[in-house]
């Protein structure tokens, strides 16, 4: 296989549908598959309502619209990723998840299709031995969301061979994206230096040094961030931070990555940021309420 020309996405998440999104636009014909063709018609019909709202704003024409809407196909199980050259991972970040989703694909696809994930922090080397096709797996990172964020970080595992890497760094070219390479140490780049500063805003927190008003404020005027760091950890997810952070601990076994207690108290209550509508801060009314 000399180029890509039809990507699969599995999950037809936020994620996978963003990325479904981007492809799509580029010119690529897209299956999006998830566990049910319900779901998978969903994720399409959720990139289909995010175009519209692009086209209302002034920012896409009808014409773009519609021809990406017409490249985008619901999977009706996973028999409908054979005829794809890339497929995109773009599941939970629970590496046991990632594994029987691998396990289940990989006999319907092409012996020479690449593999990719993700995955946001979880060996690209561990991952890759758990398939079939170690040498044609790799990391592409997106960032949420994927259509507004520029960033994807390409990872090669120990195996990757570098006829893949170079049509997937190609392939992420392609997206109008500016692309980094990151070697396979856990986190990767982005994550490696953000989850733990967020980590750490959770123990400043916990320690009474500063309300979330407070702290949110400080790094969004005094370091100019865009996002205080509870807010960008409720639009990530707590669950997906600390399961970043967990990885982060247990692969490089330092202290300095232990998740704070109260991040771990907050998942157990099932408070995951904006997604349950209760975080580090309250959804559920007009104005985002502080929780703490």
């Amino acid at each position: 296989m000399a180029e890509i020309r039809t990507v699969g996405v599995i999950g037809a998440g936020q994620m996978g549908a963003g990325i479904a999104q981007v492809s799509a636009q580029a010119g690529y014909d897209v299956v999006l598959y998830d566990v049910s063709l319900d779901l998978a018609t969903k994720g399409v019909e959720k990139v289909a309502a995010g175009l519209e709202r692009l086209v209302s704003a002034g920012k896409l024409d009808a014409g773009t619209r519609d021809a990406t809407i017409a490249r985008l196909k619901p999977a009706d199980g996973a028999g409908d990723l054979a005829p794809a050259d890339l497929v995109i991972e773009a599941a939970t970040e629970k590496e046991e998840i990632k594994r029987r989703i691998f396990a289940q694909v990989c006999p319907v696809l092409r012996p020479d299709a690449i593999l990719a994930s993700n995955t946001s922090s979880i060996s690209i080397t561990r991952l890759a031995s758990g398939t079939d096709r170690p040498e044609r797996f790799l990391g592409i990172h997106f960032m949420n969301p994927v259509p507004v964020m520029k960033l994807v970080e390409l990872v090669r595992g120990i195996a990757t061979d570098d006829a893949v890497f170079e049509i997937s760094k190609r392939f992420v070219g392609s997206l109008d994206k500016t692309m980094t390479i990151s070697e396979d140490f856990p986190g990767f780049i982005v994550n490696r230096v953000l989850i733990p500063m967020i980590n750490e805003a959770i123990y400043t927190l916990h320690e009474g040094v500063g309300s979330v008003e407070s702290i949110d404020a400080s790094m969004r005027l005094g370091a100019n961030h865009p996002m205080g760091p509870f807010q960008l950890a409720d639009f990530i997810g707590l669950d997906t931070c600390l399961s970043i952070m967990q990885v982060l601990h247990d692969g490089l076994a330092d202290s300095k990555y232990r998740p704070c207690p109260l991040l771990v108290k907050y998942v157990e209550a099932g408070w995951l940021g904006r997604k349950t509508k209760r975080g580090f801060y309250d959804y559920r009314g007009e104005t985002p309420v502080p929780t703490r």
